[in-house]
């Protein structure tokens, strides 16, 4: 119930401010993300070559290394962990 309040106070600081800039936008689609259990997201993963080698789709968050060669996500209540591999996801 915290999360919730909190994302719904955040979301009508942007209502009220107009949205600022583009990096608060961001900011608070990140927030909105955290607290609402993800994004509806499509993620591609591909090889080096360019393949496709998997796809996945639904609400989810994403994470990665600081070092770029790891991805993380659950979705459908599997976790979901690609090394090693280009990795495209994309907001619907």
């Amino acid at each position: 119930m915290k999360k919730l309040a909190t994302a719904v106070a955040l979301s009508a600081a942007v209502l009220v401010t107009g949205g600022c800039t583009e990096s608060f936008q961001r900011e608070m689609k990140n927030v909105t993300s955290e607290y609402m259990g993800g994004l509806k997201r499509t993620a591609k993963v591909y090889s080096s070559d360019g393949d496709l080698i998997a796809q996945y789709e639904g609400k989810f968050d994403v994470q990665s290394s600081e070092f770029g060669n790891k991805v993380l996500f659950d979705v459908d209540g599997k976790r979901v962990i690609i090394y090693n591999a280009i990795v495209i996801v994309e907001e619907l």
